[in-house]
């Protein structure tokens, strides 16, 4: 187990430098200049801009300033924002909280509505509710979840709020802070839907399938031969091997929310790290667009790791490539 853990720890470097020169090329390549852009319309002393320049290295051939980042990396220093002279991983270690806290939402959400749906269009397969439950999961997944979002904020915030002379309705920006008018889950209630749409399409999509398959094999027709009643068969026997996959997807996805939300946190105001990676790249402020998206996909491949750990310790032949099982 200690030796398939070391190997996919090395699998990290490369993963790792990959991600890490794509993002600095990407940085480098997009037109506008940090400090030039800083400055606004003032004008500027050139020897202060060049002195700036210099202080973030931006004076230095590409390659150069793509090694001295390496270095700060490997000492925990993530860069420093042009914007603000802020510390990234302070800006980091004070936006991901917002982030986590979304990410659950959304993924109780995938949960409870995701495999509830995916078990009633099963067991209901070619009635009302299954039709709806396909329908429905279609429609999800070919929405834009920005256009998702702006739709419940103009029917949740706006028209809701007309329609019962401002007694019912949600708000439609912003996370809570003390003094707020709205109790703290009202502002997560549509950010966590819309983030969690997709997702929650694809899971009750994969428990129907996976619940489908598990029903018609043989163990399945044996219970049932028994004289076990539906239900038993169904929550004792056939949802413990139909649920795997669905786990496995929701385990993989609470990485992926937490590092694509930049779309629903952006439409919501939410203050998380997908806003604040929006605002960056708005101002072309290079050090945390790069180091808050590094330190994110640090996260994700950490969840990754415990995720194949999980399936080695289940199953041996996984950490010994599949020998074991031949």
């Amino acid at each position: 187990m200690f030796q398939y853990i070391g190997k996919r720890l090395l699998q990290f470097v490369p993963v790792f430098l990959g991600v890490t020169l794509f993002l600095f090329i990407l940085t480098r390549v997009i037109p506008g200049d940090p400090v030039a852009m800083l400055s606004g319309q003032r004008v500027q002393d050139p020897q202060i801009l060049a002195q700036m320049r210099h202080a973030y290295h931006l004076d230095l051939p590409v390659w150069q300033q793509f090694i001295l980042y390496l270095k700060d990396i490997a000492q925990g220093n993530f860069g420093t924002s042009i914007a603000t002279g802020r510390s990234v991983k302070d800006i980091f270690l004070e936006k991901y909280p917002y982030t986590l806290q979304l990410a659950f939402a959304a993924i109780i959400i995938e949960i409870i509505v995701g495999i509830g749906a995916g078990v009633i269009s099963a067991v209901k397969q070619y009635s009302f509710w299954d039709v709806t439950v396909t329908l429905s999961t279609s429609l999800l997944v070919s929405l834009p979840v920005f256009w998702l979002g702006m739709m419940m904020q103009l029917f949740f915030g706006i028209w809701l709020k007309n329609w019962t002379n401002g007694q019912f309705y949600l708000p439609i920006s912003g996370a809570w802070s003390p003094g707020a008018p709205f109790p703290p889950m009202a502002y997560l209630i549509m950010p966590a839907i819309t983030l969690a749409s997709v997702s929650t399409a694809y899971a009750a999509r994969i428990q129907r399938s996976q619940l489908l398959e598990v029903r018609g094999t043989d163990y399945i027709r044996t219970a049932r031969a028994k004289g076990l009643s539906e239900g038993s068969v169904l929550w004792r026997h056939a949802m413990k091997n139909a649920l795997i996959p669905v786990v496995t997807f929701i385990a993989l996805d609470l990485g992926a929310m937490m590092a694509g939300a930049i779309l629903t946190e952006t439409v919501f105001n939410w203050p998380g790290i997908g806003y604040q990676i929006y605002l960056s790249i708005e101002q072309r402020d290079w050090p945390v667009v790069i180091g808050t998206t590094i330190i994110v996909t640090m996260v994700y491949m950490v969840i990754n790791l415990i995720v194949d750990i999980s399936y080695a310790f289940l199953d041996p032949r996984i950490r010994y490539g599949g020998s074991e099982g031949r």
